[in-house]
């Protein structure tokens, strides 16, 4: 059940791609895809049907939403240098934790810790608040608990945690 859940996220998210950014389609689409997020892991804990594969799925499933996200808001966006160039030292950060997660466990590792997930929750709810929030407060808080997940992650895979 939490795989299908987890799959209709993957679907929702590629017909994401057929509306227009911030059309009510694209944000009921958008709602119900975070959704799926939130209930997808919490289901396949409750009904003991966590899996490799399941984890696996749902950081395939969150990639491509954000994939798709990406792809329909930043062309939308008018972003300023500095969060371009923060949010590039972030994805520096994630990718040298890949490596070093690989390296360390022979393994791919994504820790999916409270700061991960906080920082998810707050990147859902800022395309919500692009209408009513300046894109640079709402940036930098994103970043800053950004950083902060990335650099929880890398000490946890280091130390094999």
């Amino acid at each position: 059940m939490a795989n299908l859940i987890t799959s209709c996220r993957m679907l929702c998210s590629i017909v994401l791609l057929f509306f227009p950014a911030f059309s009510p389609t694209f944000y009921v689409l958008y709602c119900l895809a975070g959704f799926t997020d939130m209930i997808d892991g919490t289901i396949a804990r409750k009904t003991d049907t966590v899996s490799e594969f399941g984890s696996r799925l749902d950081t395939i499933a969150d990639m491509v939403f954000v994939a798709v996200c990406l792809i329909k808001l930043l062309p939308a966006l008018t972003i300023p240098a500095w969060l371009w160039i923060w949010t590039g030292a972030i994805a520096g950060i994630k990718a040298i934790n890949i490596i070093c997660g690989y390296i360390v466990q022979r393994k791919i590792v994504a820790e999916h810790t409270i700061l991960n997930k906080l920082t998810g929750a707050i990147l859902f709810i800022f395309s919500l608040t692009l209408s009513f929030i300046d894109l640079a407060y709402s940036g930098s808080i994103i970043c800053v608990i950004a950083t902060l997940a990335a650099v929880n992650e890398g000490y946890l895979i280091r130390t094999n945690n």
